[in-house]
């Protein structure tokens, strides 16, 4: 779960001939990812995982998906890979364009005007479920098979479908827009890498200030602000959703994953587990499990 200590910038090259560039990763357990974890970039990114559970980490936003992912991220937001060899996945499609796509004069057409409002709520990263992620994201992959000028006209379509579709979560929603290089951003992601480096232990309110600078008051007052949350729910939040990773990762004894999550025993690690997630630790592994090959773990 370690960050870098800023995110860092990647650049986004779309081969020659092509105004938006596409990737497909049909094996992702071949996939040799070199870019950095903790990044961002000036261009929307549109994002299928076909299958698989992993985590979302967008923004001040941190959760965990099941049954693949369709989520699109607005420009210059920071965001962590949706993937890994552990994620369980059949493929990911990457597609990533300008703010500008396809052209600031058609973007501002009368016929644009839902996708042009669809960029601007991508600032907060949205993910589409239900039908719109299943149709969607079939049509995404279809992609990289096709010639650049279908291409854009698909692109374009996807992107008209995802404007009017309610089928979508707002995962900044409450918390507010980051902005690189400024310093409440500097100051948050300070706060991030030292949550990714100490949530497995108890952290006094005093201390996390401290790392930001504030006094105790400050600091409760401007994380609300930041992240619509307070920060024990916050940092209980984040310790779940690596919960959730390690209960699908591997075949861990559950009292194991609650320590390892940075809960102080097992019945304290049942009850936020119940009350974030809905289920208990055992049912979410059992349901995960069935639902990725269909039969039970041993039980642990």
């Amino acid at each position: 779960m370690e960050i870098t200590q800023h995110p860092i910038r990647e650049q986004v090259t779309p081969i020659p001939g092509n105004s938006f560039l596409v990737k497909h990763y049909a094996d992702p357990k071949a996939r040799v990812n070199k870019t950095p974890n903790w990044h961002y970039h000036p261009e929307l990114e549109l994002v299928y995982v076909h299958g698989g559970h992993g985590r979302r980490h967008v923004g001040s936003h941190v959760s965990h998906y099941t049954d693949g992912e369709l989520i699109l991220i607005g420009s210059n937001l920071p965001h962590w890979g949706f993937t890994d060899r552990f994620t369980g996945n059949k493929a990911e499609t990457v597609v990533q364009f300008s703010p500008e796509f396809p052209s600031a004069d058609f973007l501002n057409l009368p016929e644009m005007r839902n996708v042009s409002y669809l960029f601007d709520r991508a600032r907060n990263g949205l993910s589409f479920n239900g039908y719109t992620r299943r149709v969607m994201g079939a049509r995404m992959e279809g992609l990289i098979d096709q010639p650049p000028l279908q291409r854009i006209l698909t692109l374009v379509d996807i992107l008209q479908k995802l404007a009017v579709s309610e089928e979508f979560e707002s995962l900044n929603a409450d918390g507010f827009h980051l902005q690189i290089a400024t310093h409440g951003y500097d100051r948050f992601n300070d706060i991030q890498q030292f949550l990714s480096e100490n949530f497995r232990r108890d952290i006094p309110l005093t201390e996390v200030a401290q790392v930001a600078g504030m006094t105790v008051p400050s600091f409760c007052r401007y994380f609300k602000k930041v992240t619509g949350n307070t920060f024990i729910n916050y940092l209980t939040n984040f310790r779940i959703v690596y919960a959730c990773k390690l209960l699908g990762d591997d075949h861990s004894a559950i009292t194991e994953v609650a320590y390892d999550s940075g809960f102080n025993s097992q019945s304290q690690f049942n009850r936020a587990f119940r009350k974030f997630v809905g289920r208990t630790p055992s049912e979410y592994r059992a349901d995960l499990w069935v639902g990725v090959s269909g039969s039970m773990p041993d039980e642990k």
